[in-house]
């Protein structure tokens, strides 16, 4: 198996030195080059350079207002930087215990700090007036957005050192570089108050208007003069609108805060006067919010660091208001540069259920976790077809209307095309979810909060349901575009649901009536898995009954759901065979793991992929679960473990998958790899120290 290469230029050793060397080459950031900030709400991402490249606004799957990382020229940004002419060292990372990140530009002449954010109010505050609002019978959500959530971005630039010339330069593009916009700058009728800007712009389309504020802090020298600070228009040939462009100059212990947010009209105006101690005591809010949030986890292993922002990036891919959580903030970047394999991830899955919860709720979060169930719950009770079928996935409020479109308009991160919002995979036959769902419930009954009766009553249907339909065949877990198959791993997780099914029902003895017609299908498929989706001649799991001689590290779900043990010898010569390098027949190549081997297997889309991060951890997973019977096994646990915490970016931030050349590819930051990833940790944790079994 050929394992992909760059169709857009290597990666050279400029680009890791000077990180705007590939933006001057190409017009792109690597994709590893960004910082995630979010609300819970929306999110952005920030390029190491001061540049915010991608914002959709107000929610994850609204139309993007800025997203020059899918079109270098149309898509819309938002910089915060020093000149451009000045050589700098750039370092980019979170401050303590939170997601309020930090990119730092240094100089011999001056240091200057860039600060970027989405409020959240101090979670004490939202408990308070949570509390309020339930005696009142009023909704808790309402009292999050309307009293202390402020729907704003914030970016605070302040020098530390010395003096620095910035940049600024702000070009919207809204409903996706669609809609045309006015810009308008206004100016206060009387003269501004010292650290006041007396200007404030609009940005308006036919559907939405943002407004851009900023505040000055002088310094504590009362000497020194404030910053001056001037909004310029500027064309830059932008069919859509013009932009707004200044440069200011700021000596040391001054800075310049810049909100976005909402406009409204003068006469419906209720917005915050915006000082620059509001913005200070905002930020100290935002940063106690996380700070607490984080306090709450319960692991304490030795990759605490990489484990915690991995919870904190789960939690910015959270939508709070239904608990739903996406795959990832971001759609189109492609698992191929130059090629079509680009998706729209800005979704919630089933099958991601039994992962999530279990994460979540291992690692100390029973709210979300809860939150999560109740959005889940909700769908697998209501959102399934009269013949008991249920969509694999939903929009962020439960929606099942995710119609997949082509902007033609856009060029794609470095030209590859087709950039698509929404998903076709929305309707696809995917029988594996039934299996992760129920698994999600099971473990949710066993470390959350006991299920209810109506919601027994929704799991008996779904297995009766799954009894009827386990011999078809799918597309499964990878969501194939060519022809339906018997996949081994959709196979597995049937019998996951039957099997979660049959544990509950006997755990909190819940009525079951044809508990043995269960107990017959679920040893069917057993039985069929083990004769049919195991190559003798090759001695290992495969892909599909059709697809019997191709590989497939999908099966490597098999012993972390139980499904057969880590020392059985039919799945230890399939980790021995997944461990080999593509050329030699194997899945695996720098300590890397591919999906499968795509030249061999037409899964109907075509062009190259990059190894697969998620199942990377799954590997070390599995790999761990039998190193507790042949310490062989967690040695390379270990390594591989390791290998693989080193094409993190700068910020421990992990994309779908990873080029040959090292890049990150694919959506990011993705929830199933950071899932992977603790889940890993945590039992390599639990193993290496003989705290727990397998």
């Amino acid at each position: 198996m050929a394992t992909p290469t760059s169709s857009s230029g290597q990666r050279g050793s400029n680009y890791e030195q000077d990180p705007t060397a590939m933006r001057n080459a190409t017009g792109y950031m690597p994709i590893e080059n960004y910082g995630l900030i979010g609300n819970m709400r929306t999110c952005a991402l920030v390029a190491t350079d001061g540049g915010l490249d991608y914002m959709c606004w107000p929610e994850f799957d609204s139309p993007s207002i800025f997203c020059r990382i899918l079109d270098k020229d149309k898509g819309g940004y938002f910089t915060i930087s020093p000149k451009k002419d000045q050589n700098l060292t750039t370092k980019q990372q979170y401050l303590p215990s939170s997601n309020i990140l930090q990119t730092r530009y240094l100089h011999e002449d001056g240091v200057l700090n860039l600060v970027d954010f989405f409020p959240r109010p101090n979670s004490k505050i939202i408990a308070a007036r949570t509390q309020n609002e339930r005696v009142a019978g009023a909704k808790t959500n309402s009292t999050l957005d309307r009293a202390t959530l402020k729907k704003w971005l914030v970016r605070r630039v302040e020098c530390i050192r010395g003096a620095v010339d910035v940049d600024l330069e702000v070009f919207p593009a809204f409903n996706y570089a669609q809609d045309k916009h006015t810009t308008e700058i206004f100016s206060p009728k009387d003269s501004p108050v010292k650290g006041e800007c007396p200007q404030r712009v609009v940005f308006k389309s036919s559907s939405l208007a943002l407004e851009l504020n900023a505040t000055i802090d002088c310094g504590d020298d009362p000497s020194e003069e404030c910053p001056a600070l001037f909004f310029h228009k500027k064309d830059e040939k932008s069919s859509l609108g013009e932009g707004i462009t200044t440069t200011f100059h700021l000596k040391e212990g001054q800075a310049v805060s810049f909100v976005l947010r909402d406009h409204a009209a003068d006469e419906e105006r209720d917005h915050e006067h915006i000082t620059t101690t509001l913005i200070n005591q905002v930020q100290l809010d935002t940063q106690n919010f996380w700070f607490n949030w984080i306090s709450k986890s319960r692991y304490k292993g030795r990759w605490r660091e990489v484990v915690s922002r991995s919870l904190m990036i789960l939690k910015l891919l959270t939508y709070e208001p239904t608990g739903a959580i996406i795959a990832a903030p971001t759609f189109s970047l492609p698992e191929d540069f130059g090629g079509v394999r680009n998706w729209d991830y800005r979704f919630s899955w089933v099958r991601d259920s039994s992962f999530t919860i279990y994460i979540l709720l291992r690692m100390g979060f029973t709210e979300e976790a809860e939150a999560y169930m109740n959005f889940i719950s909700d769908r697998f009770r209501y959102s399934r077809t009269k013949e008991g079928a249920l969509p694999i996935m939903f929009s962020i409020r439960g929606d099942t209307d995710l119609s997949e479109i082509e902007l033609n308009h856009l060029d794609g991160y470095r030209s590859s095309k087709p950039v698509r919002i929404g998903n076709g995979a929305a309707f696809h036959k995917q029988l594996d979810i039934y299996g992760e769902l129920m698994d999600g419930i099971y473990l949710y009954n066993k470390f959350g909060k006991p299920v209810s009766y109506d919601q027994w009553v929704s799991v008996r249907e779904i297995t009766d349901y799954v009894c009827t339909i386990w011999q078809e065949d799918d597309m499964s877990i990878w969501e194939v575009r060519g022809r339906t198959q018997n996949f081994v791993y959709s196979k597995i997780m049937l019998w996951v649901a039957i099997d979660r099914a049959l544990r509950l029902a006997e755990k909190r003895c819940f009525p079951c009536p044809r508990r043995m017609e269960w107990l017959r299908i679920r040893d069917e498929i057993y039985e069929d898995v083990m004769q049919k989706g195991y190559n003798q001649e090759m001695q290992c799991f495969i892909q599909s009954y059709e697809e019997n001689e191709v590989l497939d590290s999908a099966v490597l779900i098999a012993p972390l759901v139980f499904f057969i043990a880590p020392n059985d010898p039919r799945f230890t010569n399939t980790l021995e065979r997944i461990l080999k390098p593509p050329e030699k027949g194997g899945l695996t190549s720098t300590g890397l793991v591919y999906r499968y081997n795509w030249l061999k297997s037409d899964d109907g889309v075509g062009g190259r992929e990059g190894a697969f991060s998620m199942c990377t951890f799954w590997l070390v997973e599995a790999l761990t679960r039998a190193g507790a019977y042949d310490k062989k096994y967690l040695v390379k646990a270990i390594n591989i473990f390791e290998n693989m915490l080193s094409f993190a970016n700068h910020l421990n931030m992990f994309s779908e998958e990873i080029a040959r050349s090292g890049e990150q590819l694919g959506n990011t930051p993705q929830a199933f790899s950071h899932l992977a990833l603790i889940s890993a940790a945590f039992n390599l944790d639990r193993i290496t120290s003989g705290k727990g079994g397998v």
